[in-house]
């Protein structure tokens, strides 16, 4: 993630606009004030902020990164108190998931912390995330998927925190039976297995394997690597694959397809 190195370092600049652009402005103003001497005093051409821009590319990425992290904030948030287990989830998402390193992981931490504080709804956020990834499905599943298992990092999903969750579903244009199976990963109501294939136990044979081959090729790292996503969100993309296969091995062998 080279590119946030450089937004953070104030060596390149950014145009995202709405409730993301706010946050990134006040997480990375702050990360600049600790660097401005540093990179004040710099020689090379281009130190200065501002000297360069990100991609287009580069921007949904980190469009991307700033969501994530703000849409965590509010749904912690939600019911009035952020737990430990609460944080835990969200630096093991940092950790597990995307494989941050130090400097990103504080990053994470200043958006998230300014995104609490933020006068900004949550369906602000969401909203803007759509808005840039609607035509991108498992990215946005992607982005669901981490918002149920913080929210149930404890436990149980406060009605606060369906609230916001069954939002998020409605602005992500996520069916209601999508959300449920999604909502049964971390939520247990039916077997584990169907529900990373988006089924349920009453589905046909037919039924898993024309889900299991869409699902395949859709997650398949070729496909996921050509959308241009930073190497931490595709690691993220790629173990979604091999939890496909893992399930529908285990679905086969259950069924004795």
């Amino acid at each position: 993630m080279g590119w946030l190195g450089k937004v953070v370092g104030g060596t390149i600049g950014f145009a995202i606009g709405g409730p993301i652009g706010a946050i990134a402005g006040a997480a990375f103003g702050h990360t600049l004030d600790k660097k401005e001497e540093r990179y004040l005093s710099s020689n090379r051409i281009g130190a200065g902020p501002g000297s360069g821009r990100l991609s287009n590319n580069e921007e949904a990425q980190l469009t991307f990164f700033i969501a994530a992290f703000s849409m965590l904030a509010k749904i912690t948030k939600a019911d009035g108190r952020i737990s430990e287990i609460e944080i835990s989830s969200v630096e093991e998402f940092m950790q597990r998931d995307l494989n941050l390193d130090a400097e990103s992981k504080n990053t994470a931490r200043n958006i998230f912390r300014e995104a609490v504080n933020s006068h900004d709804q949550f369906d602000a956020f969401a909203t803007q995330f759509y808005s840039v990834f609607r035509n991108q499905p498992r990215l946005i599943e992607i982005m669901m998927d981490v918002l149920l298992r913080v929210s149930a990092a404890d436990g149980d999903i406060s009605s606060e925190e369906e609230i916001l969750l069954l939002s998020a579903a409605r602005i992500f244009n996520i069916s209601d039976r999508e959300y449920s199976n999604y909502k049964q990963r971390y939520v247990k109501k039916t077997n584990k297995y169907y529900a990373v294939l988006n089924c349920d136990e009453q589905a046909s044979d037919q039924e898993i394997k024309k889900q299991y081959r869409k699902l395949v090729t859709e997650y398949h790292p070729d496909k996921i690597e050509s959308k241009g996503l930073p190497e931490e969100f595709t690691k993220f993309a790629n173990d979604k694959f091999i939890k496909i296969q893992e399930a529908y091995d285990y679905i086969k062998k259950e069924r004795g397809i």
